[in-house]
């Protein structure tokens, strides 16, 4: 049985060596697996991202196909070979920076459609052509500043419907088209970086038809651009709309006064220099944006009118979310078939500035339309004013108020009238003679005011009030009469002093 297992041990052997007898070493690389490759010497690997940066490289050598994120910058690749990324079927971002690339060349990334970022900036490209960027169908952001480039392709970023950062600043482009974007859809661009460049001049209308998104990304300063009225208008109201790119770059958005480079002044601070423009220029050179205003909780329905009908329709909501059919990802905005957008409960998270995205082949070139909606909280009701309960309060209030006037009347001078608790009422007495004097009577007394004092009799009785002196601030003043019978009256003379000239005029002799 030793014998036997030994034998079939010895056989896979012969065979093998039978098999390397007959095959080359090529021949056996096609029938083993191949080996994983390593990680280069001069390399630095960290799970899936590769750095092979700063070592001089004049060709790419042998990576690992695992890298997600690879580094190439700072070498000295002056060119890319046709499908070189097809073994990196996980690469996302690619960094390609401080190199000598020339030229790109067709197929150069084809295979590629994962990567999101690409980076070939500090570069020597100087054109860049139409199916150079083709196979980067799901890029997002492309740096290309800092090269030599002289001259963009009609369409040289055709295809890349998901570009939202383009970068092409310090350049040498003396010229863009702006109607098309040279092949780049608008739908999600957010930044376009055209500054330090030569360009010397650009489409007006070109500019006012772009979305505001763009508009608020669109970089344009240190340019040779010339001093037109046109030009200044445009940008003085997307300044005075607070347009990022404007705010933050203000005092470097210059103009050229005459066609000589010594001859540039500031927009924004020299406008002596457009002090001849008109009004009128600016007139129709972009659509204001229709102005809504809402309540939370109403219904919204917004329709994109383009001048004529639109092959395709979106929008993009204040949130920078574009907004395709059937709407927005939270299920708030919809989008019709009509190419209308709705909102059945408006939110305050829905105000801000919506815009259309229309296109089609009729259209010379993509019309956008502008909706800046306002959202406003509803006013509290005031409560209902209850006036049938307040009327029965009145007048439940009031009949009480009449009891007690009828059936509880005040008791005046009880304590005189009744020493034990106003048991029995007391009414008054049938008025007295002395009760009856007219109100008009003068200031009658039969001692004078002035005279001294005398020590009253026991038959003092209270005559009549006498009305306030200089000085009493109309206070009243009880006048006494001695020796005066309420039931036998006497006549009584008229006060003639000065005190009594003042009086309402009563003359002769007044019976008390």
């Amino acid at each position: 049985m030793v014998v036997t297992a030994m034998a079939w041990l010895l056989v896979p052997g012969i065979v093998l060596c039978m098999l390397g007898a007959g095959l080359g070493a090529s021949d056996l690389e096609d029938v083993l697996p191949p080996a994983p490759h390593n990680c280069p010497n001069k390399c630095i690997c960290a799970a899936d991202v590769l750095s092979c940066a700063g070592h001089g490289l004049e060709d790419v050598p042998a990576l690992p196909a695992t890298a997600a994120e690879l580094d190439l910058s700072h070498n000295a690749l002056q060119r890319l070979h046709p499908g070189w990324l097809a073994p990196f079927s996980r690469l996302h971002a690619l960094r390609l920076g401080y190199n000598k690339l020339y030229v790109l060349g067709h197929g150069v990334f084809t295979n590629a459609s994962g990567l999101r970022t690409l980076d070939l900036s500090s570069n020597m490209l100087r054109i860049l052509h139409t199916h150079d960027l083709d196979g980067l169908w799901g890029l997002e952001r492309l740096l290309l500043f800092n090269n030599r480039l002289v001259h963009l392709d009609l369409d040289a970023f055709q295809g890349l419907s998901t570009l939202s950062h383009l970068y092409l600043g310090y350049n040498e482009l003396a010229s863009f088209s702006f109607n098309h974007l040279h092949g780049l859809g608008t739908t999600h661009l957010r930044t376009l970086d055209l500054s330090s460049n030569w360009l010397g001049h650009v489409s007006i209308s070109g500019l006012a038809a772009l979305p505001a998104f763009l508009k608020n990304g669109l970089y344009l300063h240190n340019n040779p651009l010339p001093c037109d009225c046109r030009l200044y208008h445009l940008l003085q109201r997307w300044h005075q709309r607070g347009l990022s790119a404007l705010r933050d770059f203000a005092r470097e958005y210059t103009c050229l006064a005459f066609k000589v480079s010594e001859s540039r002044v500031r927009f924004f601070e020299h406008s002596r220099v457009f002090e001849n423009c008109s009004a009128a220029a600016a007139l129709g050179l972009e659509l204001p944006e229709q102005q809504l205003d809402t309540q939370v909780g109403q219904s919204l329905r917004l329709y994109c009118n383009t001048s004529v009908p639109a092959a395709r329709v979106a929008w993009v909501s204040p949130k920078n979310e574009l907004l395709v059919p059937p709407g927005s990802q939270d299920g708030s905005i919809a989008v019709l078939a009509d190419g209308s957008l709705a909102i059945r409960r408006v939110q305050e998270q829905h105000a801000g500035i919506f815009v259309c995205l229309a296109t089609g082949p009729r259209l010379h070139h993509n019309q956008t339309l502008e909706f800046n909606v306002s959202v406003h909280k509803p006013r509290p009701e005031p409560e209902a004013f209850n006036t049938g309960f307040t009327t029965l309060l009145g007048c439940i209030v009031g009949l009480v108020l009449v009891l007690v006037y009828l059936f509880a009347p005040p008791c005046r001078g009880c304590c005189h009238c009744c020493r034990r608790a106003c048991r029995n009422r007391c009414w008054p007495r049938a008025p007295s003679p002395l009760q009856e004097l007219s109100a008009q009577s003068s200031v009658l007394s039969t001692t004078p005011p002035d005279a001294p004092s005398r020590k009253a009799s026991v038959h003092k009785h209270v005559v009549f009030l006498e009305p306030g002196k200089k000085g009493l601030n109309g206070r009243v003043q009880l006048a006494v009469a001695e020796d005066f019978d309420l039931y036998n009256p006497v006549e009584l003379q008229v006060k003639a002093g000065s005190e009594s000239a003042s009086s309402t005029g009563s003359e002769g002799l007044v019976m008390t």
